[in-house]
């Protein structure tokens, strides 16, 4: 896991210094060593920050192949190494270093492009082959590592981070349409950040580059079975073949040089990695968790029990509002895009937490809620689309999901009348999921924040068509309503949230390598033929996980429900210091933006001691995600766009 950066320059040769500013920039993601390349013609430049997990030795790079006619940088882990290097000496390649990411180098000189068909593992790497002189550029299926690029049309940057092009001279200058976007549909879209020109190479997606061209081509998506498809295998078998492909995809994730932790709450998911990790090692790693000072978000008890279960030693990680106030900022830079809760804050802490105990690598559970529908707003669909069900029964089960989700209001469950989802509706026959019924919601009451120079400009744009229009809708036609409503999920927050704010961006903050069972891609295509009622029976969500994991699990948490990973919304909490960060942040940082009615939000701010509980809670992510916007102006000195006739003030100069 690490930093990297690469440079094709069409006309000037590439600046050294340039290079290595980038890759200093990306320390915090490889401490342990950086190199720089830059190929003969002075038009090709790699970069590389090392964290040393495998071949701690001899595994710096960039890499190459035997005649050094290709060479990569790679930023990530590949599983399942060991077994294709046999057989690429097989066929007489020669390795140089013991690392895994070696093997990329020979996979591309024997399938070209389709390399990335047989990498298995969380990754991002850049390869230039000087004798076709074709840059190739790679993201893993689902978008756990992240790769940011820029291009002129004379230079062609990327990186891990969008700090690295930055200093590597791509201007640091807000991306308005982005902004916009984020703040109606929840997020930037998956090709885009929210800097100008700057953009995301998709999840599951390469880039290949030579002087005349760019291609940006899809190589792996989610395929979801037809809602009429039969599937004949029990409720055992089900829970067999699940147990035993997360067993393998964790096997392969214990392998490293270095002692591997595990991340732990209250949740299925991460109880679930653990139990199986101490089935299958000499010992249960060395479990960290969060713990909240606020009960209804706090999970420490049941993880501890679940600890003692599986007998490993627990290290509880306490964050209190004071900490989420002292480490925002750094947070949101770390991030490079907004937060709707401060919960990434509290994964920030616990990577540091874990770095400070001597450890690299963390097994976390992201991923089981997006693979197996494990997320209130899930069921809700299910409720909703089920045929022939009568109507009190619709109700009651509404009403409990409703009531047992207060937390998740505003953020993952709707609250109030939202922003348009007509041309949703038309793709998928009439059926919003109700995730982005909650977006939505949230996107209008933050419209009513948004500058009128804004609005002006991109409100008559559907943010939710722009984000169908990227989509493969034919992959949607025919499904069950739960399984489009994960499709577009799995597209849209979950590489660019979940896997950001939640994963690699926090972990990698403090050079901590997150490991993803649940994402390893032979799960994830098992959990997507698996039919929806193994996801959710009645109101229990993810019962096939429920069932494989069983023997690993305490009764408590193999009886809970979903509780979803949230911090305590305390910008809505007058008396706390999040509350006043939030204060002291939106009223002196609204003149450093052009994004928004310095009026309206002040109003608002003045409004928060009268709302009650509910209200406070649903407007929570619209506060936060204004907080990030000022936060990333003030770490990254952005400037406004010119195009737009914006000013810091929100008016027109």
């Amino acid at each position: 896991m690490c930093g990297i950066v690469a440079i094709f320059s069409l006309s000037a040769p590439v600046d050294p210094d340039l290079l290595r500013r980038a890759t200093a920039s990306l320390h915090h993601r490889g401490p342990d060593g950086q190199r720089q390349w830059i190929d003969g013609t002075g038009r090709v430049g790699l970069g590389h920050a090392r964290l040393s997990i495998i071949d701690l030795d001899g595994g710096a790079q960039p890499l190459s192949n035997e005649d050094e006619s290709v060479h990569a940088v790679v930023n990530g882990e590949l599983y399942d190494f060991e077994r294709q290097r046999a057989e690429l000496e097989a066929l007489g390649h020669h390795f140089r270093t013991r690392s895994d990411s070696e093997v990329l180098v020979h996979l591309y000189e024997e399938y070209g492009v389709r390399c990335v068909d047989h990498l298995r593992g969380e990754v991002a790497f850049v390869l230039w082959d000087a004798r076709n002189q074709v840059l190739l550029a790679a993201r893993d299926r689902f978008g756990i590592k992240p790769l940011y690029y820029a291009d002129d049309g004379e230079r062609l940057v990327l990186a891990s981070e969008a700090k690295a092009l930055f200093a590597a001279s791509v201007k640091a200058a807000w991306d308005p349409e982005s902004v916009f976007h984020a703040a109606s549909a929840g997020g930037p879209m998956a090709d885009r950040s929210l800097f100008a020109g700057v953009r995301q190479l998709p999840a599951g997606h390469f880039l290949v580059a030579t002087a005349r061209h760019r291609n940006v081509v899809r190589y792996w998506d989610l395929d979801f079975p037809l809602a009429d498809a039969v599937d004949p295998r029990s409720d055992a078998e089900h829970a067999g073949e699940l147990c035993a492909a997360l067993d393998e995809a964790i096997r392969l994730r214990l392998r490293a040089d270095v002692p591997v932790a595990c991340y732990l709450s209250g949740g299925l998911d991460s109880c679930a990695i653990l139990g199986l990790s101490a089935r299958l090692g000499k010992r249960a790693p060395h479990a960290f968790t969060i713990a909240f000072d606020d009960p209804a978000y706090d999970e420490l008890a049941i993880a501890t029990e679940m600890a003692a279960h599986a007998g490993a030693e627990l290290t509880p990680v306490r964050v209190s509002d004071d900490m989420i106030a002292d480490d925002f900022a750094a947070a949101v830079r770390h991030a490079e895009t907004t937060f709707n809760n401060t919960n990434g804050v509290a994964k920030f802490r616990l990577s540091r937490a874990v770095r400070d105990a001597g450890y690299k690598v963390v097994l976390t559970g992201e991923g089981a809620d997006e693979i197996l529908a494990g997320y209130p707003h899930f069921r809700r669909d299910l409720v909703l689309s089920q045929r022939g069900q009568d109507s009190a029964t619709a109700e009651r089960l509404l009403g409990e999901l409703s009531g047992k989700n207060v937390i998740s209001r505003g953020l993952l469950m709707p609250d109030g009348d939202g922003l348009s989802l007509l041309r949703i509706r038309g793709l998928l026959g009439g059926f919003a999921p109700t995730w982005m019924e909650a977006m939505a919601a949230s996107g209008k009451k933050a419209r009513g924040l948004l500058s009128r120079d804004l609005v002006a400009t991109f409100g008559p744009r559907d943010p939710y068509a722009t984000f169908a229009a990227a989509l493969d809708v034919q992959r949607l036609e025919g499904r069950h309503p739960v399984h489009q409503a994960q499709y577009l999920w799995a597209k849209s927050v979950l590489p660019m949230f979940i896997l950001c704010v939640l994963g690699d961006r926090m972990e990698m903050a403090h050079s901590i390598e997150g490991r993803v069972p649940f994402l390893d891609h032979h799960v994830a295509e098992l959990a997507v033929r698996t039919p929806v009622q193994q996801k959710i029976r009645g109101t229990v969500e993810k019962y096939v996980l429920r069932e494989a994991a069983r023997p690993v699990l305490t009764k408590t948490v193999y009886e809970r429900q979903k509780h979803p990973f949230l911090a305590p919304p305390a910008t809505m909490t007058p008396g706390t210091r999040v509350y006043e960060l939030a204060q002291d942040t939106l009223r002196s940082g609204l003149a450093d933006v052009p994004f928004y009615e310095p009026a309206a939000v002040l109003g608002l701010l003045d409004r928060i001691p009268s709302l009650d509980v509910a209200t406070r809670t649903a407007l929570d992510p619209v506060i936060v995600s204004m907080m990030s916007i000022v936060a990333l102006q003030r770490g990254f000195g952005l400037s406004a766009s010119a195009s737009l006739g914006l000013t810091r003030r929100g008016s027109r100069a």
